[in-house]
């Protein structure tokens, strides 16, 4: 098997549904009251394709990149159209994710996303960032030079190490690491320039 560092068709993942799913195990004892649990720390996003599809070119595109992934073989990135940036809703800016705190030495820092509602929130790991996105800011200020960042792993390296004590922020955008989730790919011919699939799973991929 292999990744990809390859979007799916952006024109169809557009008209996709689907999103994060959680494994959360509920017992519920005698008196009522409920134990639950995660075996997960982090979500699965699944997708479904086939509503994307609208025309014979969007089918022919499907089955060029399924054929190409060898079904469900190989990992490819996928544009999650509901949630693909740092700041939902808006264009990123350098200060949007705090990702680490300066040591003096330390020089890499994962990129990350805070999803955050009153005292409650989960950190995501951001592996796949968008190349050509990705905004970097130090004790309150963009740095447009001296740090590079990794597309295929989303590991941002300073050549000098941020001053101990100084706030590390970032700004991007990103995709899911995804396969098909089938090795089926059943479509329909409706018409001269129709066609369609009953369903096309993408489930994501934990890196």
């Amino acid at each position: 098997m292999a990744f990809y560092e390859t979007r799916f068709p952006d024109e169809i993942s557009r008209g996709s549904s689907g999103g994060p799913t959680r494994l959360t195990q509920v017992v519920t004892l005698r008196s009522g009251h409920e134990q639950r649990n995660t075996p997960w720390a982090s979500p699965l996003h699944k997708y479904d394709a086939a509503t994307g599809i609208r025309t014979l070119t969007d089918l022919d595109e499907v089955v060029q990149f399924w054929q190409s992934m060898y079904g469900r073989l190989h990992g490819f990135r996928w544009k999650d159209w509901v949630d693909y940036r740092s700041r939902n809703g808006y264009t990123p800016l350098f200060s949007d994710q705090t990702i680490g705190t300066g040591t003096g030495a330390l020089k890499t820092f994962q990129l990350i996303k805070t999803y955050t509602t009153g005292a409650a929130s989960y950190v995501r790991t951001i592996s796949k960032p968008v190349a050509g996105t990705v905004k970097i800011g130090v004790n309150g200020v963009e740095v447009t030079s001296g740090w590079s960042v990794s597309t295929t792993t989303g590991i941002v390296t300073f050549s000098t190490a941020p001053t101990n004590g100084h706030v590390v922020t970032a700004g991007y955008e990103f995709d899911v690491p995804v396969r098909f989730g089938d090795d089926d790919l059943s479509i329909t011919i409706e018409g001269w320039e129709a066609g369609s699939a009953q369903s096309i799973p993408i489930v994501e991929l934990r890196l």
